[in-house]
Order: structure tokens, then sequence, then C-alpha cells
């Protein structure tokens, strides 16, 4: 999975930005990115400080681009922009402040073409790593949420070697959008299917062939309540949204991966035992089942891999070590 993207980095140069300069994770990364002449890097972060973090280390950052938004000349016109995107939200003072923060500043810099992707979270909460890419990015023509997804992969070639699953941190659970007189304007059922052609193409990018199970604790009918029917309607509209995908449900867990679960328990399907790509009703069960995978599946979890968005943020978690710093810069930059 690396190799492929490492090789495309190699072709076209890529800049990411790392909202959390100072932090040694991030410092420890930057260095061997730019041993390994993978990607330009700009940090964000007092210039002094990032530099004392640096050699406190005795990470090598010599020739990396570091932004103090506090001194970055270019802020007046910054403030600008974010006021024009804000259409009246935020005033010239509220964007100031907001970018003299760096998940904001970072996301600018995006915006305004100085980096071609960004990676947050490892002292940045998920929200704000998130709220600044919907208020400045922003979703793609036609999408209506921004959702995320994780890969994971363990030792083997066969189908349950690299698998997608989503989504596992972002959307809390899913609700009718209704507008001022009630009429509902996207179903819950509409934003569940999104999330699912979202992971397809995710899993797609990772070279995944998407087999896409739409997850429940009932298969085809068998229970009744809570979810349920949340998935199976999602099921139908993420089959109209992309016929062309191989997407099946609402089924369990155990008849999407057992080929003799799956076929009897949903005959003909050509999901049913044989998928690699999960979609969650709701976060808990997500969140819950991709760590289940990591820790006790020996899977190694690569994200959240946020999709919907104009371009590439992506989010750490903040118990993050180096290494996964290294891998997620890799996948932030290749998806540019």
């Amino acid at each position: 999975m690396f190799t492929k993207l490492i090789d495309a980095l190699k072709t076209t140069r890529r800049t990411i930005v790392f909202t959390e300069g100072p932090d040694a994770r991030i410092l420890e990364a930057t260095d061997r990115l730019k041993k390994d002449d993978l990607m330009d890097v700009i940090l964000i972060g007092n210039v002094e400080e990032v530099k004392a973090a640096a050699a406190k280390g005795g990470f090598d950052i010599e020739g990396v681009e570091i932004l103090d938004p506090a001194t970055y000349e270019g802020m007046d016109e910054m403030v600008a922009k974010m006021v024009e995107l804000r259409k009246g939200k935020m005033s010239a003072e509220d964007c100031a402040k907001a970018l003299s923060k760096g998940n904001y500043f970072g996301t600018m810099l995006v915006k305004m073409g100085k980096a071609d992707a960004l990676l947050g979270g490892a002292t940045y909460s998920t929200a704000d790593t998130v709220r600044p890419a919907l208020q400045l990015i922003k979703t793609k023509k036609g999408a209506h949420l921004v959702s995320s997804a994780f890969i994971l992969t363990r030792p083997g070639d066969d189908n349950l070697s690299k698998l997608c699953m989503g989504d596992c941190a972002i959307n809390i659970s899913y609700e009718d959008t209704v507008d001022k007189e009630g009429n509902v304007t996207v179903s819950a059922a509409q934003k569940l299917a999104e999330v699912a052609v979202e992971c397809a193409k995710t899993a797609e990018f990772f070279g995944i062939d998407p087999k896409v199970a739409m997850l429940s604790f009932s298969t085809k009918g068998s229970g009744k309540g809570a979810t349920v029917g949340l998935s199976a309607e999602a099921t139908k509209v993420a089959q109209q949204l992309a016929p062309e995908l191989a997407i099946d449900g609402e089924m369990q867990f155990d008849a999407a991966v057992s080929p003799t679960v799956g076929q009897l328990k949903f005959p003909g399907s050509k999901v049913a035992g044989y998928a690699n790509t999960f979609v969650f009703p709701c976060i808990e069960a997500g969140n819950i089942g991709y760590k289940i995978a990591q820790r006790l599946g020996g899977y190694e979890a690569y994200g959240p891999i946020l999709q919907g968005l104009n371009a590439p943020i992506n989010d750490l978690s903040r118990g993050c070590n180096a290494d996964e710093v290294y891998k997620m810069a890799i996948i932030t930059a290749g998806m540019a």
C-alpha cells in the first residue's frame, strides 16, 4: 500500500502542513520525511520554539519551512479571504483571532494553495481539525456531510488482509435534516448511503476492490427496531447512488465475512461472505469495531481518513506516535 503511494509522491511533489509544529512526534516524522525526500513540509508554530524542540529531540528539520501566524507576512490577505469565505458569519476581528491558531491558519494555507494537504490532531481534538475544514475547505459538490474511514491491514493476501471501515470517528448518528417547515431535505438514510459510497472510493484508492457491507444486528430483515431500518434503507439509496458498486445489506458481521454464514443468511448476495468494506450504522459500533480489529485482530489501523472534503485534510489520534504521523503524512499527501 505504501510503496504505491511513495512512488506517486516521488513523481509528483506535494506540500503538507502540520498544524502542531513544536510537537516531538511531528518533528520526528518531519525528520524522517525529509531524509526520505518524500514531500515538502510546513510546520506551524513559533520559529524559535519549533527549532528548540527539534534540537532537544535531536531531529533534523534544517531547511523545513516554519510559519508563525503571529509574524506571517500574508496575514492581511489571509484574513480578508477568510472573511469572504465566512460570508458575514465572522468579522475580520473574529477571523484574525481564529487564524492565530494553527488549525485555522494551516487550513487557510491549503485553501489559498500554499499547501496541498493538512495533517493535524496530535494535540487538537478531531472537532478542532474538522471544523476549520468544513468552514473553509467545505464539502465536495453533492456531498451533505464529512465522514471518515479507517484502513486496516495485516500480513497476508487473503480477502481480509486489507479492509476499510467507516464511519468510526466523525458522525455520531444519522438524523434527517429538515427545513424550517419541517420538510426533510436530506434523509438519514441518504447520509449513511453517502458514507458507504465514500468508503468505497477510499477503499479503491488504497487498492481494495470494494465489496461494501451495510452492517447491522439484523440480516435481511431478521431483526427489527433501532438502526435496522436505517441500514436497510441506506443500502437501497447507496445502490441507486452508485449502481456500479457492490453494496449490500443490511447484514450482521458474520454474514459479511463468512461465505458459509453469508450465503445461508443472504443467499445470492455478491457481498455477503466476501465483504472488505464495512459501513456501521452509528459511531459506537464503528469506533468499537475498528479498535477490536486493531487490538485483538492484529490489524494496523490508519486513519481517520476524512471523506467528502474538497482537499485532503486528515486527523491524528492524540495518542499517536511518530511512525503513525509519518504514515498518515504519506497517505494525506498521496491523496492530493
